[in-house]
């Protein structure tokens, strides 16, 4: 059941940034280190928001890996 409450709350935020994004045609400048683009809002919202889950599937698979980890080291060993 959690699972199905955390995907569902996953698709209601990513509907409601790409509505927010497609609602706004402006154009804006991302400043880099090293560069500078120009890219519409509705570009911001999809890449930063991609760029925010795969970020966070990421952290949290290595503390998934490491639970499992210190859960195998602290198991007496036969």
């Amino acid at each position: 059941m959690r699972l199905y409450i955390t995907l569902f709350l996953l698709l209601f935020f990513i509907l409601i940034a790409f509505i927010f994004g497609s609602q706004n045609h402006q154009i804006i400048t991302l400043n880099y280190l090293i560069a500078r683009s120009e890219i519409t809002v509705a570009e911001a919202v999809s890449i930063f928001s991609a760029l925010g889950f795969v970020i966070g599937i990421l952290v949290t698979i290595v503390w998934r890996l490491v639970r499992k980890g210190k859960k195998a080291l602290s198991t007496p060993q036969q």
